[in-house]
């Protein structure tokens, strides 16, 4: 009797399970190329599904049983038969995610499994060899990988970068297989429409006319001009080199953006690459850049050649009037899922995370990074108790998948300090290539600041650091803490009462996460607005406006901090050249010199203590020999092989779901709040009724972005739960558990400064 996969699509037509084994196997070899890990790939999908063999799933296609586990018949099969645990760790984890050794372990005796089974379900058929019986009647054929990437319980960081790879490609193979039934009619099945080719040579001959156009304009003259010419054909000459790891050393302001992604074209047309993948930390730089990319090649190869992957990527178009624009942002999204595009932008949560999850859906996209251009951005936010596994993955990555990967910031951390500790997890090392050539002459040529710094033992209070900034027509400050940018904002304010009235600030403004996106964003348009206008500006935020916002300030004012985030302010600082100088000042608060967060808090008295051993003179941020030995430091003392040893634990006792919980970008002890902005209060009414109606969903969180605040998640006897209404699945009873909450009082979100629960300033994400 014939076996289906899958119940009938809108033709009426079922899915034929050998069609459906055949099919993915075929993808998922063919997504892994001439890698080694090809053979495992094919095994695993043309077992992945041998569950569906049993009777009881064919009952449950005709809605006459549920709860149950077609997975674990074939990774048996797999593991016992073929001697392929890579292949049943994919088999397994295909639908629940890849499980740990010992989880896996236990399907050795299949009846005992499903006695105690770990999500309560009923196998479709315990005796394996009957199933493969049928599947040898179906004219199915597998076969026994000639070298499988591991063949025991031990595992080092590379093999489970292929684990995932293998587990990748069963995963997407099987999602896209699956869609094509069901996209299908009678005829058969209707793949979706595939992502453009990269055309590298093309992009790159059309990137080249733009740089050409930019050197042509009156105003590309003088020391910037210079450098960005410098470093354009330090990154066209370092294309031509073999793949593999690079580093890349430029000033801010020296065009990185363009230059980078010369470098990733002509290199991708030397070596048959792919696709580009640009990683960037924070979702306004993502944003910035896919506008600039998307300017330059939308026209050319059509809307879907850059593809942008963050939570806010076509946020309001799936609502939008244009049923093109509506087609698009499906189409987008689909693209997304497996970045089956040429040219992504994403965030390092996004990238960095997926290479550590034990998730289908994280996984299924990382098949694509082979023979790949990876390129990394402001790499020295990459927290330190992170920096060795993920040297170590992107090393691998690198040298095993026919990638390259480049790292670039103006800071360029000390990685390579880093070498011997990361060769201990994979044989590469870390040893990357520099692209720059003469990165402190580039430094030393685009000298725009003047650095202040603050006397030994000097601290400041808030009303001299007020009426220091109160002096300058326009002036940035930046702080660590939000209370402190509020104290701050609030003083300048009281300081114009006796000119204007204290609710008129219209020169004088406020940035941080306690803005919404939506709110931060017309902040930046508005003070923009005023230096292009030369108006009277002042700009009181946190370190949110350090990293890639672009703007430009003659003068900035800095709290202590880490000598990094110090010159990323100074980014801020005459970013433009248009002054002879401009001029930061570093000075320390009076009040809570040090933030609290401790590795942020070690980095700035690591730069506190060169300041006072180096002396003012000698301690110069413009000198990458500084840079360099102030990451020395920082890593001799923040030991970050000790930091990362739960993680590493992990790994080499092959328990995949707790790797997944232990690499973590971003610590998952916030929730996020939606706040009535008022100047989008349509919006968030919108958002309320539907978490009523509709509840928490993938579309409602993307619609709710431009509104969200996160704060500290609020212990249990806080007053500000009052505030709170929980956005819920409708599946699952009201809970202050979930993530998602709808902010109620209108009148605790203030126009200027953002939420601002009442006495509630301790819940602040810093």
């Amino acid at each position: 009797m014939t076996k289906f996969a899958h119940s009938e699509n809108n033709g009426g037509k079922k899915h034929q399970l050998k069609e459906h084994l055949n099919s993915v196997a075929d993808l998922a070899e063919s997504y892994l190329g001439a890698s080694n890990c090809r053979d495992e790939a094919r095994l695993a999908g043309i077992l992945h599904d041998l569950g569906i063999y049993g009777d009881l799933f064919q009952r449950r296609l005709e809605g006459k049983e549920s709860g149950l586990d077609h997975w674990a018949a074939g990774a048996w099969v797999a593991m016992a038969k073929y001697q392929s645990l890579s292949a049943a760790f994919a088999i397994y984890g295909h639908h629940v995610g890849l499980p740990s050794y010992q989880e896996l372990s236990r399907i050795g005796k299949l009846s005992d499994f499903e006695n105690a089974h770990p999500y309560g379900l009923r196998l479709t058929d315990s005796d394996c060899d009957r199933l493969m019986v049928r599947f040898a009647k179906d004219g199915l054929v597998a076969n026994k990988p000639s070298s499988p990437i591991f063949t025991s319980n031990a595992l080092s960081l590379g093999d489970m970068l292929d684990q995932r790879r293998i587990f990748s490609a069963l995963t997407d193979a099987d999602f896209v297989d699956t869609e094509a039934h069901f996209n299908g009619d009678e005829n058969g099945k209707v793949y979706r429409q595939s992502g453009p080719p990269l055309q590298a040579e093309k992009a790159l001959a059309i990137l080249q006319a733009e740089l050409d156009r930019l050197e042509a304009m009156p105003n590309a003259v003088g020391p910037v001009a210079n450098v960005r010419k410098t470093l354009l054909a330090n990154c066209l000459d370092a294309a031509d080199s073999d793949t593999g790891l690079f580093t890349l050393t430029a000033p801010t302001g020296s065009g990185k953006t363009l230059s980078m992604l010369a470098f990733a074209l002509r290199h991708a047309a030397k070596h048959n690459l792919k696709r580009v993948v640009m990683v960037i930390p924070y979702l306004t730089i993502t944003e910035q850049t896919a506008s600039i990319y998307r300017s330059l090649f939308e026209t050319h190869f059509g809307p879907h050649y850059v593809l942008e992957h963050h939570s806010l990527a076509g946020m309001g178009k799936e609502d939008s009037q244009s049923d093109a624009e509506r087609a698009q942002e499906r189409q987008r999204r689909v693209l997304s899922e497996n970045w089956d595009a040429p040219l992504i932008i994403t965030t390092s949560v996004q990238m960095l995370e997926s290479l550590f999850s034990n998730r289908p859906s994280s996984c299924r996209k990382l098949h694509r990074l082979a023979d790949s251009v990876i390129l990394f951005d402001e790499v020295q936010t990459l927290p330190l108790n992170l920096a060795i596994p993920t040297l170590a993955a992107l090393s691998h990555l690198a040298h095993q998948w026919h990638s390259s990967v480049v790292f670039s910031t103006a800071t360029q951390p000390a990685f390579q300090h880093l070498h011997s500790l990361v060769e201990l997890h994979v044989k590469t090392g870390w040893q990357p290539r520099e692209i720059v050539t003469e990165s402190q002459l580039m430094s030393d040529q685009l000298r725009r600041v003047t650095y202040h710094w603050p006397a030994f033992g000097q601290q400041l209070d808030w009303p001299e650091l007020a009426q220091q900034i109160g002096q300058q027509p326009q002036g940035l400050c930046i702080v660590n803490l939000k209370k402190h940018a509020k104290a701050i904002w609030e003083m300048l304010v009281d300081q114009g009462v006796e000119n204007k009235a204290a609710e008129d600030c219209e020169s004088v403004f406020h940035l941080s996460t306690n803005l919404c996106a939506a709110h931060r964003q017309q902040v930046l348009q508005q003070v923009r607005q005023k230096l292009s206008n030369n108006e009277p500006v002042t700009l009181i935020a946190t370190q949110c406006v350090e990293a890639g916002v672009d703007i430009d300030f003659p003068a900035v004012w800095r709290a202590i901090a880490p000598l990094d985030a110090i010159i990323q302010a100074a980014g801020r600082c005459n970013r433009e050249g248009k002054l002879d100088s401009g001029n930061l000042s570093v000075f320390i608060p009076a009040d809570t010199p040090y933030p609290p967060m401790a590795g942020y808090q070690q980095a700035t008295k690591i730069t506190e203590h060169l300041l006072r051993t180096m002396g003012e003179n000698d301690f110069d941020p413009h000198d990458g020999d500084l840079i360099q030995r102030y990451y020395r430091e920082l890593y001799d003392l923040g030991r970050p092989d000790e930091q990362a040893k739960t993680l590493m634990q992990a790994i080499k006792d092959v328990d995949f779901p707790e790797v997944a919980q232990q690499y973590r970008l971003i610590k998952q002890d916030s929730i996020n709040i939606v706040v009535p902005y008022a100047e989008e209060l349509t919006l968030y009414a919108e958002l309320a009724d539907a978490a009523d109606s509709t509840g928490l969903s993938q579309k409602w969180i993307r619609k709710a972005r431009p509104l969200t605040v996160s704060l500290y998640r609020p212990k249990a006897e806080e007053p500000v739960w009052g505030a709170l209404q929980p956005v819920n699945y409708l599946r699952t009873p009201q809970s202050k558990e979930t993530d998602w909450f709808i902010y109620l009082r209108e009148e605790d979100y203030h126009p200027h400064l953002g939420l601002v629960p009442p006495q509630q300033l301790h819940l602040w994400m810093a």
